[in-house]
């Protein structure tokens, strides 16, 4: 099922997840920028970002995705235990008076959601290094992926943070383990990734850079 929405006068220069928000009611703002990724939400039959701002005679399309659906369900609330607190503490490598560095552990989630309990900021929250402040997360890290992880202390921060990790003025070097052989000490591989929705399989190009 498609939707359709026609950007007039006034939305004009508007964000597009504003936007959205308008028109559908409070959406998540991760849901909007995760069917922005993978094209279910498109600008003018184009994939965009969300901070996209829309103009005169735009055309967003909506494809399959029911935003009731997803609005109604609810953050799934998680209170850590002493214990998980002072683990997460542990992994600390660097801590003043704006922000914190730890080495993030894999199993665990940044933020929490629907189908996601065990996170950092609802763990660092409660701890006694935020206690007179609160946790912002400024850039991703994947659930099953460890490594350094950033955490602003307060909102200053946290905007000065975010907007150098848009600018890519914050290089992340992601290391891996690979079986077998590679003959090459560096180049690019272009695979395809292929996933599945439905039962359809929809392929997404990919270029990765690699150097041994």
């Amino acid at each position: 099922m498609k939707k359709t929405i026609s950007v007039d006068k006034t939305y004009n220069d508007m964000r597009i997840d504003r936007l959205l928000r308008n028109h559908l009611g409070k959406i998540p703002q991760g849901l909007i920028e995760k069917n922005l990724r993978i094209g279910k939400i498109t600008l003018n039959r184009k994939k965009v970002k969300s901070s996209t701002k829309v103009k005169i005679g735009d055309q967003i399309d909506l494809f399959n995705f029911n935003f009731q659906e997803s609005i109604i369900q609810k953050k799934i609330k998680y209170r850590p235990s002493n214990e998980i607190i002072k683990e997460n503490e542990n992994l600390i490598i660097e801590n003043n008076d704006d922000f914190i560095v730890l080495n993030k552990s894999s199993g665990i989630s940044v933020q929490g959601g629907t189908k996601s309990k065990k996170n950092l900021v609802d763990i660092f929250a409660k701890s006694e290094i935020f206690k007179n402040s609160k946790p912002y997360s400024v850039h991703r890290l994947d659930k099953d992926t460890s490594g350094v992880f950033i955490m602003a202390k307060n909102r200053e921060t946290a905007q000065l943070l975010t907007s150098l990790f848009r600018l890519r003025k914050i290089h992340k070097t992601y290391l891996g383990i690979c079986h077998g052989e590679i003959d090459k000490f560096k180049g690019t591989l272009n695979i395809d990734l292929p996933r599945y929705e439905n039962k359809k399989q929809i392929i997404e190009k990919a270029e990765t850079m690699f150097k041994v």
